[in-house]
């Protein structure tokens, strides 16, 4: 996507990302007439740019050199990988989320679609995990407690488990939308249960619940036998507060805005179905 870069406050931030002292224009900021300008970044490439793209959200920006690759860039402006390509290649284009590459070939007459995966790094370290800490495949999952989506994640992940209990952990990430009145509360309910070893218990009671209130969290963890003195002074505590605040901040950082979100190793899992989870996990396996 070319053509709506300055509607998209991320791709903006982006070219904050990618300042330098220099400068591609004559003067950095000015007006003339009606039309205003100010310059926000400036990257010093290592070969001549022919073109260049970006993801629709803006996360990732795609640069065509004349050194035969396509340079491809994340939100903070770091270099994130090198695609070589084609002597003809001289023009690209990107899928709204990023996924797909169009490659242009003036010299051969075609047109090359790329399938571009992005491998994310995701802090697991303080997320609730169900199963064995050294699994070599972690199933990371940002979700929110009031998404209907993300209670019908519940039996995916649930069979993805039994069928791969031993090379297989989950962790869970909490991700409360701002739309969700009680997403907040019900995380730190979560999390209150996790002091107490419950959390996958009281997390699966949470997405059967018809609507979430003060009174169902209390509900649930008598139901699970919780000592409920302890869990009222967790669900008040400041530093569970801190770890949902910081799974929403890295959510940010990552450009992960919706829920459900699930990485497989890090890599995104775009079609919500067993087959393709299962696939993924066979193909990190098969790198072990």
């Amino acid at each position: 996507m070319k053509y709506l870069k300055f509607l998209i406050p991320s791709v903006a931030s982006l070219m904050v990302a990618l300042s330098s002292p220099t400068f591609a224009v004559t003067n950095p900021s000015g007006q003339d007439d009606r039309v205003q300008w100010k310059q926000l970044g400036d990257l010093q490439l290592p070969s001549k740019p022919l073109d260049f793209a970006y993801s629709l959200d803006g996360n990732y920006a795609f640069i065509l050199t004349s050194n035969k690759e396509i340079l491809v860039y994340n939100q903070q402006g770091k270099l994130q990988g090198r695609i070589p390509v084609d002597e003809g290649v001289s023009a690209i284009d990107i899928a709204p989320l990023g996924q797909f590459l169009y490659l242009i070939d003036n010299k051969d007459n075609r047109l090359a679609t790329l399938s571009v995966d992005f491998v994310i790094d995701i802090d697991t370290s303080a997320s609730p995990i169900k199963g064995a800490p050294d699994a070599p495949v972690t199933i990371a999952v940002f979700s929110d407690f009031e998404c209907p989506y993300c209670s019908k994640l519940v039996p995916l992940l649930d069979q993805a488990f039994k069928n791969n209990p031993k090379t297989i952990k989950i962790a869970f990430k909490n991700l409360p939308l701002k739309m969700h009145e009680m997403a907040g509360p019900a995380a730190l309910a979560a999390l209150a249960a996790n002091e107490q070893g419950k959390f996958w218990e009281f997390h699966d009671r949470l997405f059967t619940e018809n609507k979430l209130t003060a009174d169902s969290f209390t509900k649930i963890a008598t139901e699970l036998g919780l000592n409920q003195e302890r869990f009222n002074a967790d669900v008040n505590s400041p530093v569970l507060l801190g770890k949902i605040k910081k799974d929403v901040e890295e959510a940010d950082r990552l450009g992960i805005t919706g829920t459900p979100a699930v990485f497989v190793n890090g890599k995104k899992l775009n079609q919500r179905t067993i087959t393709e989870l299962q696939r993924m996990i066979n193909e990190e396996l098969s790198k072990k």
